[in-house]
């Protein structure tokens, strides 16, 4: 059914509802703590995703398992860093300065003089969002989300990979179930006692599904259709998403200042992914 929904709407569609996901995420953090959020996320949007996709492992290579089982633990520390860093921090700042994965990948793709204008933005950018030398904003948080972006770079190199070897959404579904196990003990040792309330449980399907299972099913597919550039000048859209979530839904109101910041992230994220090289590894349907 995926496959016909235009690339660049699927890429649209899974920012707008990860980023809704993670606002209800974060309400959840005073019951579960960002690990335990973390783990439901994981565990339900695996469960959802593993019955949609229904992988078969028999007969597989190693050379189909490792990125697959990369990819899960790729996962699982991405979001427990973005999520430790986000209850410290705004969303809308914790995606941007996460964001700056993306950025460095597309400009190591690129190559090109004019990326050093795009790294300089980003940078002001950065700066801008800590308030300066004397920055009001929680300097863990900034370190924890740019960590999430290291690792959301590699969960774009890697699902480059198992998009091409896998078909449809089986291969993330794999890799999701391994998520789920790789933050299993930092989530039920998080969470204690809250996931003993339905309402809880609850909310944390939703997050789940609107975090795991419907985005990424949407970006793997995307990254088959797409090429590198593109994706990620589609992607820079996520920073200002994530902050008009946190507005609407959490409150979140950012000063000028740290909109200039998400504006200036959000453009040299465009222009460094407008010219970078494709993958080396081809994209299949």
């Amino acid at each position: 059914m995926l496959r016909r929904v235009p690339a660049p709407a699927l890429v649209l569609g899974a920012a707008i509802s990860v980023q809704g996901g993670a606002a209800i995420a974060k309400s959840l953090f005073p019951a579960l703590g960002p690990a335990g959020v973390v783990f439901l996320r994981l565990l339900f949007g695996s469960v959802a995703l593993y019955l949609v996709a229904r992988p078969r492992l028999r007969g597989r290579t190693k050379r189909e398992l490792v990125p697959v089982a990369l990819l899960g633990v790729t996962l699982a520390v991405m979001n427990l860093t973005f999520y430790e860093a986000i209850s410290r921090v705004p969303l809308g700042i914790g995606v941007t300065v996460e964001f700056i994965g993306p950025l460095a990948l597309a400009v190591v793709s690129s190559r090109r003089r004019l990326d050093l204008v795009w790294i300089l933005v980003a940078a002001v950018g950065i700066v801008l969002l800590s308030g300066g030398a004397g920055g009001h904003v929680d300097a863990l948080g900034i370190g924890l989300a740019a960590l999430a972006g290291v690792f959301w770079a590699t969960y774009i190199v890697l699902g480059t990979r198992v998009g091409s070897l896998w078909g449809g959404s089986s291969g993330l579904a794999v890799s999701m179930v391994v998520a789920a196990v790789v933050a299993a003990p930092f989530g039920l040792a998080g969470g204690g006692h809250g996931f003993t309330r339905p309402s809880n449980l609850l909310q944390g399907i939703a997050v789940g599904i609107l975090c795991s299972a419907v985005p990424w099913s949407f970006e793997i597919e995307a990254m088959r259709r797409l090429p590198t550039h593109v994706f990620g000048i589609l992607m820079s859209s996520e920073p200002a998403v994530a902050a008009a979530s946190g507005w609407i839904a959490l409150g979140e109101r950012l000063r000028a200042q740290e909109l200039v910041a998400i504006v200036l992230v959000v453009v040299a994220s465009a222009g460094a992914a407008r010219d970078a090289r494709d993958p080396v590894v081809p994209l299949e349907t």
